[in-house]
């Protein structure tokens, strides 16, 4: 019986390849006109391999939600006395923008941004994911601070509101022709202007 820290390794390597795979196909062919079963085929897996990974198929173009969502929501509840929320998740919403120069050219089109920039069944599920984070985001801010749920609802939007400008800005971008560096590049100092006017805003 493999150990669990290989078993774990494994899984994580074949939701990469699936994600990977997906990507790969929605680029080609965009989202409505890619089936599940053909990724599974694309990526070598039993297509019941890839709904444990994925339950379904929008799942595929928001891999990383819950991921990222749960990031945001550790580093606000974490955060000393008197740094806002946005300075508490400044550094990785950054990170996230520079990781975009490690994605492979060829993927750029398969992402959540382009995909919602062409499709309005993927434009709808980014305002939802957007929704979602916003949610979570603003219970980590109530939970971590004495301020009303209006107003935690308030910068919860804000916020989330941030990774709404990334997958948007990136889209377009990419529909213009630009290559991942160029976008990282483009995008990095507007989030970076972004998180510290939310800042200022957010700094009682």
């Amino acid at each position: 019986m493999a150990e669990p820290g290989l078993r774990e390794l494994k899984k994580a390597r074949t939701r990469r390849l699936i994600a990977e795979t997906a990507a790969r196909l929605f680029a080609e062919r965009g989202y409505e006109q890619v089936t599940v079963s053909e990724i599974a085929r694309a990526a070598e897996v039993a297509e019941q391999t890839l709904y444990n990974h994925f339950p379904t198929k929008e799942q595929l173009v928001t891999d990383r939600e819950q991921q990222i969502q749960q990031r945001l929501s550790d580093l606000i509840r974490s955060r000393p006395e008197g740094t806002s929320p946005a300075a508490a998740i400044r550094d990785y919403v950054l990170e996230t923008v520079s990781a975009i120069r490690g994605m492979p050219q060829e993927n750029a089109r398969g992402t959540l941004g382009y995909l919602a920039a062409i499709s309005p069944a993927v434009n709808r599920l980014a305002l939802e994911l957007t929704d979602r984070q916003a949610n979570a985001l603003a219970a980590a801010i109530g939970e971590s601070s004495s301020i009303a749920p209006e107003i935690a609802r308030l910068q919860g939007i804000a916020l989330a509101g941030v990774f709404q400008i990334i997958i948007s800005e990136s889209g377009r971008r990419a529909r213009e022709g630009q290559t991942v560096t160029e976008i990282a590049d483009a995008l990095h100092p507007e989030i970076d202007n972004v998180l510290t006017e939310l800042d200022h805003w957010l700094t009682r």
